[in-house]
């Protein structure tokens, strides 16, 4: 049996199927081999990927470490600072606390002082009080003791007394009141007369308001109405330094797009206007500014002054004349008189006194030069007493003028009699070309020789520098030199000025007297 499975095996169907079962074999053990390899390197890939994550997240957990203690120290830093702040400001408002305790304190004992010093006082009233009555009693008694002494020395009951008394006493009142409606009466008179006389003289002279209004009041036109906020200035330090450079007071009302400038003095009037009109111009307004553009159009109209003065001449063919003379010959240029201007009712005057000494045979260059020097005076009227004839003829005697111009000028209204044929022909030649009453000619010198006035008072005391008088005279402002006069003499000087106005002028209602003075320091870095 043995040998026949023995010999069936060594067929070669036999060993074919046993080289089938050991590749078989074989390969599963391959298998096997490359199985548990690759299991052993993916354990280790396995193993790598784990520690590379372990390293990671220890970095990742020692960057959050060393952020969070960088956040710490940050939030720590700012914690402390914000500490240190906070505990300053306690500090701040403790100390501050402590003050107003101490002041409290202060207060508690100064009210405690005032407090004792009362009843002190309470106290002495009383006492004065009993005292007053006490005497009260006694001068009763001795008025009763009196009052009986005297009935007996007189021989009247009380009744005859009292009877004589009242009678006494309306007697004295009786003329108390005659004298008080006498004095009623009188001021009502005067008051009704000098209302018709204003009345009349505004009928005469209505149809000239425009040009007499120009007189005192200027205009100056504005781009908006923003404008006016500026001139005015930070709690009014530009109009005030402009006033006080310019002698000029502005008027900043309601009226849309113009500024409006008063002043008495028709140069210095124009010499505001111009100015005003520069810095509205510029857009820079400030104290030093308005200084500097006030003397550089002071300067400017000066000048201007001088050359209308020479085209005057020129055109009236006078020659020969000073220069001080062509100067106010140019400042004419700025008054007005019964509403015509002064220095083209001079040159009108000059050519009909020329017309007129032709007709007579007379010198008509003598008649020229009478006719336009005649109203001489008005250019200086604000600076001069007297009326402008007068100050005419003293300023014409200064310069060495003829004594013809000088009697045409000091008589063209009458003043004086005329000892010249040149005389009555400037004073026909006035009237014709003013063609008017000089009603309101007196009434306008009185008033410029009021505020003329206002300021020759004020500048006749120690110290000031300069006087302006605005508001149309009811106040005149006084600049005092600030190296001679310090704030305590600023209050006399002020109250003296204005008892000198009342002692020594007559004005309706009250005139204001403002005192300015003014501390300047300058250097200059280098």
């Amino acid at each position: 049996m043995g040998p026949l499975i023995f010999a069936e095996v060594s067929t070669p169907y036999a060993w074919l199927l046993l080289g089938l079962i050991l590749g078989g074999v074989g390969m599963f053990v391959f298998q096997s081999y490359l199985a548990k390899k690759k299991r052993a390197s993916a354990e280790s890939q396995a193993a790598q990927i784990v520690h590379a994550s372990e390293e990671r997240a220890k970095e990742i957990v020692r960057a959050a470490e060393v952020e969070t203690k960088a956040t710490f120290l940050a939030r720590q830093e700012e914690f402390e600072k914000e500490t240190t702040r906070t505990r300053g400001e306690i500090r701040e408002a403790e100390k501050r606390l402590d003050k107003r305790e101490d002041q409290l304190e202060r207060k508690f004992d100064m009210l405690g002082i005032k407090e004792r010093n009362i009843d002190k006082a309470e106290s002495n009233v009383r006492e004065k009080t009993k005292e007053i009555e006490g005497k009260s009693k006694e001068i009763d008694e001795i008025l009763q003791k009196e009052r009986n002494e005297l009935l007996k020395i007189a021989n009247l009951s009380m009744d005859d007394a009292k009877r004589q008394l009242f009678t006494r006493l309306e007697n004295e009142l009786e003329h108390e009141c005659a004298e008080i409606v006498a004095k009623r009466v009188n001021e009502c008179q005067d008051e009704a007369e000098q209302r018709s006389r204003d009345i009349v003289i505004t009928a005469i002279q209505r149809f000239a308001a425009g040009h007499t209004a120009e007189a005192t009041v200027g205009t100056v036109d504005i781009p908006s109405d923003e404008m006016k906020g500026r001139v005015i200035g930070r709690e009014g330090r530009n109009i005030r330094a402009f006033e006080k450079a310019s002698g000029v007071d502005i008027i900043v009302d309601d009226t849309p797009g113009v500024i409006l400038l008063t002043c008495f003095d028709p140069v210095r009037k124009e010499i505001g206007r111009q100015a005003l009109s520069k810095l509205i111009h510029d857009g820079r307004i400030h104290p030093t500014r308005i200084e500097e553009v006030v003397e550089e159009v002071k300067s400017h109209v000066e000048k201007e002054v001088i050359e209308i003065g020479k085209k005057a001449a020129m055109e009236a063919n006078v020659q020969g004349l000073n220069h001080r003379l062509i100067d106010l010959l140019g400042r004419l240029h700025y008054r007005t008189s019964y509403g015509q201007n002064v220095l083209r009712h001079s040159i009108e005057v000059a050519y009909l006194c020329q017309i007129m000494a032709d007709e007579l045979g007379l010198n008509s260059t003598l008649a020229r030069r009478c006719g336009l020097l005649h109203d001489i005076g008005k250019a200086v009227s604000q600076e001069m007493e007297g009326t402008h004839p007068a100050i005419g003829e003293e300023i014409c005697r200064k310069f060495n003028e003829r004594p013809e111009v000088l009697n045409a000028v000091a008589g063209h209204h009458g003043d004086i009699p005329a000892t010249s044929p040149y005389t009555p022909l400037v004073a026909a030649a006035d009237a014709i070309s003013a063609a008017r009453p000089g009603s309101r000619r007196e009434s306008l010198e009185r008033y410029i020789k009021r505020l003329q006035e206002l300021e020759g008072i004020a500048k006749g005391f120690q110290g000031v520098n300069q006087a302006y008088a605005i508001q149309a005279g009811r106040e005149v402002r006084v600049i005092v030199d600030a190296n001679k006069v310090d704030d305590a003499s600023a209050m006399r000087i002020a109250r003296d000025v204005a008892k000198k106005i009342e002692s020594d002028m007559t004005y309706p209602g009250e005139i204001k007297v403002t005192l300015l003075r003014e501390v300047r320091a300058v250097e200059y870095a280098k």
